[in-house]
């Protein structure tokens, strides 16, 4: 899994206007607290479940994160996504603690 769309190679498509990717994510992983400068990240849940800022995502739930919001994803059950990063610029996203 990982991004098949985006500005990196190889890529199935390459283009800086969005970012798609399959994410997988273990049982407790957490990402470190951060935003995205300019890009909204769109979300949806395949499988599994997963936290964002103290809300339960379940599989089938949509969620957009807005640029300059700040997320604490944490994955409560293994976890597939598909994440859209639109537009697909690199190095946009800060982290803001671990």
């Amino acid at each position: 899994y990982g991004c098949f769309i985006g500005d990196f190679a190889p890529a199935a498509y390459r283009t800086t206007a969005v970012e798609v990717a399959i994410k997988d994510h273990r049982k407790g992983e957490r990402w470190p607290t951060h935003y995205h400068q300019s890009v909204t990240e769109i979300n949806v849940l395949l499988h599994g479940v997963m936290k964002i800022n103290g809300t339960y995502m379940m599989p089938g739930d949509i969620f957009v994160v807005d640029p300059g919001e700040i997320v604490t994803p944490a994955f409560v059950r293994r976890c597939e996504v598909i994440v859209v990063k639109i537009p697909g610029i690199r190095g946009d996203k800060v982290i803001t603690c671990t």
